[in-house]
Order: structure tokens, then C-alpha cells, then sequence
């Protein structure tokens, strides 16, 4: 049987770095992450998009951490 993700991880990557989608990567929530990681890498060049992707990545990395998101991509309970 296969053990769920932590949410304890999936909490920390968001909050350190969710600018570039890492907790929705190890999530499943593939889409997501790609936008994420899109707009962190231009953010190199136009700072606000960083801005805007690590504030997102932050406040889900809270959510996961406190149980508001509490499934990962395939809909299995994060641990």
C-alpha cells in the first residue's frame, strides 16, 4: 500500500519555495506548478511576477500546513 505525501513537506516547500511551484510539483498539481515556475523564472526580469508567485506558494504553504488543503493532485489525504 502506498503512503500518502506529507503535509508536513508540502507545507515547508511552499513556504520556502513556492515562487517556483516546488510544493504543487511534489503534490501532483503539475499544471499549477508549471504556471508557478513560469512566473518565478520571470520574475528575473520583471520583478513583480516573483512577487505575486512566492505570496501565492507562501499562503498555500500555510494552507497545507493547517489542513485547508489536505489532498494531493490524485485526491489521496495528505499525512
Amino acid at each position: 500500500v502506498a503512503q500518502g505525501k506529507s503535509k508536513v513537506a508540502a507545507g515547508v516547500l511552499g513556504i520556502v519555495l513556492g515562487g517556483l511551484g516546488v510544493h504543487n510539483f511534489y503534490l501532483g498539481y503539475n499544471a499549477k506548478a508549471v504556471i508557478q515556475l513560469i512566473l518565478g523564472i520571470l520574475g528575473c526580469f520583471v520583478g513583480v511576477t516573483l512577487i505575486i508567485s512566492s505570496i501565492w506558494g507562501f499562503i498555500e504553504g500555510i494552507l497545507i500546513l493547517t489542513g485547508s488543503i489536505n489532498r494531493d493532485g490524485n485526491g489521496q489525504p495528505l499525512v
